[in-house]
């Protein structure tokens, strides 16, 4: 299963307000199933990319203008350069030829995209080509995916502050999660986390939603038996006697390795919170790592929220019963929503009542 869908993807950089789209990454990565996978979304007739490039081994790269169908030589063999990557020569006179010119075409043309794939060293080779895509950068949005490599145009690209990079090699960076399980279920009247929700206790959900995005995940709870399922599934479990909210928040930071750039905090209670939706919140969290990133939908902003590590001094010294909505209050400018795919993935299970409307939602899924 992959780690990441394009709708994630494109979900995130919707949620970060930027303009343009890059998908970066090593050789097969994913970068061209993506970016035609996106591609479908911007525009729905399944265009291709207006420019792709393609290799024969040890032959030559080639390009193409999709929409006229011409081609042009990009790069051509050559045994005697380093190896065993990148033994291509560029060819200038292909970017020349046919790349520049259907860029500075593309530019006169109404739709606002224009879809590259791929940028990587051969292109830096001609630097008409990468002017003519700075140019067009000015004028339209970009999507394109861009080789990982240390050249100082591929490198310009992937830092631009309007871009949104998704990074298809280490998408979610080094964020940790902490699963907040320290509720006394009063209003339902027991353990609400134990609850069955479909074959699985309640907190399961939660589990499944989180996993293989982040660093460390850690449950914080008061109960022993949350504490047992949780070592079942080989997830470390933090159980304390404490009773405010502020001493769960200030736990699970206190069980986060130190180097990690950003925490999200996930209630335990929200069953129908998607991994899509938490895979999203990460990715913005990694291309966007000074702000708070809360769940939402339209205008309704809820939970879980991923807090940056600017955060974490205020979020350990919390005041007595206080949690991170003092932060969310204390930082309005910083706080950014990143949409859900359904609105009932916000909803909580506070009353027998709500597990059974919302369990009712899931099947309908």
């Amino acid at each position: 299963m992959r780690r990441l869908t394009a709708d994630c993807i494109w979900n995130s950089f919707q949620s970060s307000g930027k303009r343009h789209l890059i998908l970066t990454g090593s050789k097969k990565s994913g970068k061209t199933t993506f970016l035609s996978e996106i591609s479908g979304i911007i525009q729905p007739s399944g265009a291709l990319p207006r420019i792709t490039t393609w290799a024969e081994p040890q032959k030559a790269v080639y390009l193409r203008d999709n929409k006229t169908g011409r081609t042009a030589v990009a790069g051509r063999y050559d045994p005697f350069l380093a190896g065993p990557q990148n033994r291509m020569r560029p060819e200038k006179e292909g970017f020349l030829t046919l790349g520049t010119k259907t860029l500075r075409l593309c530019m006169e043309e109404k739709q606002p995209w224009v879809s590259i794939d791929e940028i990587g060293y051969l292109e830096t080779g001609c630097t008409e080509y990468c002017d003519a895509i700075r140019a067009l950068i000015g004028k339209k949005r970009l999507l394109a995916a861009v080789r990982r490599q240390e050249l100082p145009f591929l490198e310009e690209l992937c830092r631009r502050p309007d871009v949104f990079l998704a990074d298809l090699d280490r998408p979610f960076g080094k964020l940790g999660c902490v699963i907040m399980a320290s509720g006394l279920g009063r209003r339902f009247g027991g353990n609400k986390l134990l609850a069955d929700f479909g074959g699985d206790a309640l907190i399961c959900r939660a589990l499944d939603a989180t996993e293989g995005i982040f660093e460390k995940r850690v449950v914080v709870t008061r109960s022993r038996e949350v504490e047992a399922l949780c070592l079942e599934r080989k997830i470390p479990a933090v159980l304390h006697s404490l009773p405010r909210r502020s001493d769960t928040v200030r736990l699970g930071l206190e069980a986060m390795p130190a180097d990690i750039k950003g925490c999200l905090f996930c209630p335990a209670d929200q069953p129908l919170l998607s991994r899509e939706t938490v895979a999203s919140m990460a990715l913005c969290a990694a291309d966007g790592p000074e702000w708070i990133w809360r769940a939402g939908w339209k205008d309704r902003a809820g939970a879980p929220v991923l807090f940056p590590a600017w955060a974490f001094g205020e979020l350990k010294t919390l005041p007595k019963g206080g949690g991170g909505r003092i932060l969310l209050e204390n930082y309005p400018e910083k706080v950014r929503l990143v949409s859900v795919l359904k609105p009932w993935e916000l909803e909580d299970v506070d009353r027998p009542q709500d597990l059974l409307r919302l369990l009712e939602k899931a099947k309908k899924r």
